[in-house]
């Protein structure tokens, strides 16, 4: 190869500028100046575009339909950001996807754009704190009215939903998978009875399946919700959230909400989720066997009184959450109880191999405490509310570790309460 193979660049103000260029200041010529594009640049990897504001040709291109194909500024759109929008939406099987700076940005942009005074909601419990301190703290000020329907005391979990049914029910909001609990809902006989209700939307918060393992909007759903700084992201080393839309209208709603209230992602986070999708099969297929075989061993174990993993017989609702997997891979979320809050305490701060850390989904295995910690007076302010969780409840995210040295590391904390 010779060197014109690899010609030097070009610098594009100088070409739009001509002779005058040499004629600028040098503070000017810096402030303009930039490497004019070569004509076949077709990267492998999207790369991110950092730039706030795009330049437009003519002020007349603004009237054009979006703006002439041109992007104006990164909070209304961006090329990397979009790159794993579409990704995600291809993904769930969704109209479209918006990605937002947090999963509980992601939440409340759905609760307020599709709630008014008024309006009532059917809600599952046990639920994550974050969204439940939304709706019970700031919702409730502005009129909206919730019901919670607690998953682990309904024997008919359908049942007891219609029966909370008013007619100013607009939406029902479930998790596949409780936070902390790891309690299983009948999502899919939820969505038998919202099938009969064309009033009615389904929001399904599938952050602990992942969209590798369930997507809802092809059960039925119309709103798939994911703190995709969990599994979706997969290294803890990002915050985002997003939502996929049924409807391109209702995404079109979410568009126009996020303009004005500012709520996008960055591009630099978006390449972040976009290069944990691309591990997101392999990875999770590794949790999924990883977590089968530490469940099984904490359900046998006699210092452990109640073991909670959607996969194992002994779950209360695991033929609601066989019906939801079918291919037998339950995620990576682990719930079991020691017996008192000294215990549990006791226990994480013991272990060396698995770290003691609020979140889930990463490649590290996690463990917390949500009596103490995520679920706790911090996040759940109202005293007159009992807790939501058990004292010896632990919440064991499960990583990519060898399987043998986690339960190695978990028998031996075990063994020191």
């Amino acid at each position: 190869m010779s060197s014109s193979d690899w010609p030097p660049g070009n610098n594009e103000a100088k070409e739009r500028f001509g002779d005058d260029f040499e004629k600028l200041h040098i503070a000017s010529r810096l402030s303009i100046g930039k490497a004019k594009q070569l004509a076949n640049v077709d990267p492998v990897v999207m790369p991110i575009y950092q730039s706030t504001t795009y330049r437009f040709k003519t002020v007349a291109q603004w009237d054009e339909p979006n703006h002439g194909s041109n992007y104006v500024y990164s909070r209304c759109g961006n090329p990397t950001v979009e790159n794993v929008e579409v990704v995600l939406a291809d993904l769930e099987g969704a109209a479209a996807t918006m990605v937002y700076n947090s999963g509980l940005v992601a939440v409340s942009a759905v609760l307020l754009e599709f709630l008014s005074a008024g309006d009532h909601v059917v809600c599952m419990k046990p639920l994550y704190s974050g969204t439940y301190s939304f709706m019970t703290e700031t919702l409730v000020r502005f009129g909206v009215d919730f019901t919670f329907v607690d998953v682990e005391k309904e024997q008919d979990y359908a049942v007891a939903v219609e029966k909370a049914i008013t007619a100013k029910t607009k939406l029902i909001y479930m998790e596949v998978i409780a936070n902390p609990s790891m309690a299983v809902p009948d999502i899919l006989g939820i969505i038998e009875l919202k099938n009969k209700r064309n009033d009615l939307k389904m929001v399904v918060d599938a952050t602990f399946a992942s969209p590798y393992l369930l997507q809802p909007l092809k059960i039925g759903a119309d709103f798939s919700l994911h703190s995709c700084s969990k599994y979706v992201g997969g290294h803890c080393d990002v915050i985002a959230g997003c939502v996929s839309c049924a409807s391109l209208q209702d995404w079109t709603r979410l568009k126009v909400q996020q303009l004005t209230t500012g709520s996008a992602l960055s591009p630099v986070d978006a390449a972040l989720l976009t290069r944990g999708l691309k591990t997101l099969a392999i990875r999770m297929d590794k949790i999924g066997q990883n977590a089968m075989a530490l469940a099984r061993h904490l359900d046998a174990h006699p210092k452990v009184s109640h073991s909670y993993y959607p996969g194992l017989p002994s779950h209360p609702q695991h033929k609601s959450a066989a019906k939801l997997f079918p291919h037998a891979n339950f995620s990576g979320m682990i719930g079991f109880d020691v017996g008192t809050e000294e215990k549990a305490i006791k226990l994480i701060e013991n272990l060396r191999l698995i770290t003691l850390a609020v979140s889930l989904g990463g490649t590290e295995s996690l463990i917390e405490h949500p009596f103490a910690m995520s679920h706790g007076k911090q996040l759940l302010r109202n005293e007159d509310e009992p807790p939501m969780v058990a004292p010896g409840l632990l919440r064991f995210s499960v990583g990519l570790e060898n399987a043998d040295d986690l339960i190695a590391d978990l028998d031996r904390a075990l063994a020191l309460i």
